[in-house]
């Protein structure tokens, strides 16, 4: 029985996740989100179930509103690192969803590595 590509993608979500739990030692959750037109960010503090900070291309600071490709994921990478910074956070652990780590989401967590972010 094949499983449909959205079965797929939750398993994948689920054992991402579970990974995550078990490694994170208190740190906060940096969660990315791609959907055909704009890609999104978090720092989330499980915790206390709090945002401690975001980023998304819909967003019109960044003009790249409706956009999702590869420089705007870089945008968005670097704006992220910035914000978490400014709310005292240094280490997160990154949270790929059920997106594989290549192209937007890549591009991505190496510009918010490049902007001081420690994963």
């Amino acid at each position: 029985m094949a499983l449909k590509k959205q079965e797929l993608f939750q398993k994948r979500r689920l054992r991402v996740r579970n990974k995550l739990r078990a490694m994170s030692n208190g740190r906060p959750r940096m969660s990315v989100h791609r959907s055909s037109k704009n890609i999104s960010v978090q720092v989330i503090d499980d915790l206390n179930g709090v945002t401690l900070a975001s980023a998304s291309t819909l967003e019109k600071d960044f003009g790249v509103v409706g956009k999702n490709n590869v420089e705007a994921a870089a945008k968005i990478g670097a704006a992220i690192a910035e914000r978490a910074k400014k709310a005292g956070v240094e280490e997160v652990v990154f949270d790929r969803g059920g997106f594989l780590f290549h192209g937007k989401v890549k591009a991505l967590a190496d510009a918010a590595r490049e902007g001081g972010l420690k994963f």
